[in-house]
């Protein structure tokens, strides 16, 4: 059986992901258990505290673990991507099923990946928010007009959700533009840094160092990368995941190339259900019915895989 697989980023980790899966499959435990890392990321997984969990710098690994794990469960549970794509951090995964990364690669990738984007992150007072109901090039344009700082769109998530991220000052003053231009809600997000802004430089830096030497594989299966909306070729993936840190993040075009190639099955894997959710909503804008499920427990995983 095959279907795409989709890949959360961070802000849907919780304490506790993956412990059910380390206690009842015997392959998810020892795949978790064989990490070699400079954190302890099963207690952080498993047992929290929260604040440490959502560190940045912590949060990309652990995420990656879970993901992973969950990934290669399916795979040997006769369950096999057709293509993948993942939200920021959640392309890592994408880019791990199709066999880019081996695992030492994508764990260590993404541990300097959290470390670098937490030391950018440092002495900017910033903020980022999710606009709803407002047009995307509305809020892009909003944005070139705030005249108090400097704020961008971070991420065009799906029909009616945008986010945008900058200088504090500047996403208030872009939201109070656009409320008054129709927008239903403004929710600020609890993020511990500017991600995918221009503030993200000196992280897609240490980003092009890390990758410039390391061998990656060509892609096994289609993969929709987030910085162009289209799917990835084998010379560019180096460029396009140094690009993404610090630049919009286009998944409601990901999903529109999934959706257009014919793909209407999917499994997310989690924590959470954000990214069906962004399915759901991108394919009833096209019109185009879809089966997603979601892979947060393993009551969940023995749904998919009929158990």
């Amino acid at each position: 059986m095959k279907k795409v697989f989709l890949y959360t980023g961070q802000g849907s980790q919780r304490v506790g992901m993956g412990l059910d899966f380390y206690q009842e499959y015997p392959d998810y435990n020892e795949f978790v258990d064989s990490i070699d890392t400079d954190i302890d990321v099963k207690r952080l997984m498993h047992e929290g505290p929260v604040e440490e969990l959502s560190r940045t710098e912590n949060t990309q690994v652990c995420m990656a673990v879970f993901a992973a794990g969950i990934t290669r469960l399916l795979v040997g549970h006769g369950i096999w991507p057709e293509a993948a794509c993942g939200l920021s951090l959640g392309e890592y995964g994408a880019l791990y099923a199709a066999g880019v990364f081996t695992t030492k690669q994508y764990i260590d990738v993404l541990r300097l990946r959290g470390k670098a984007m937490r030391e950018a992150s440092k002495g900017v007072e910033s903020a980022m928010s999710a606009i709803l109901g407002c047009d995307s090039v509305v809020i892009s344009e909003v944005c070139e007009r705030v005249r108090s700082g400097y704020v961008t769109v971070a991420n065009y998530n799906c029909p009616g959700q945008t986010v945008i991220c900058g200088e504090e000052s500047a996403v208030a003053e872009a939201e109070e533009k656009l409320r008054k231009l129709g927008a239903k809600r403004c929710v600020r997000l609890q993020v511990s840094g500017p991600f995918h802004t221009l503030y993200m430089k000196a992280a897609g830096d240490a980003l092009e160092s890390c990758l410039r030497d390391m061998e990656l594989k060509k892609p096994s299966i289609p993969v929709a990368m987030n910085a162009t909306g289209t799917f990835a070729e084998e010379k560019n993936i180096k460029e396009l995941l140094v690009r993404q840190v610090q630049s919009s993040v286009f998944l409601e075009h990901d999903l529109e190339a999934l959706l257009d190639r014919g793909y209407t099955d999917f499994v997310e894997i989690g924590p959470g259900n954000t990214m069906a959710g962004f399915l759901k909503k991108t394919a009833r804008a096209k019109g185009i019915a879809v089966n997603v499920s979601s892979i947060d427990s393993t009551e969940d995983f023995r749904k998919v895989i009929g158990k």
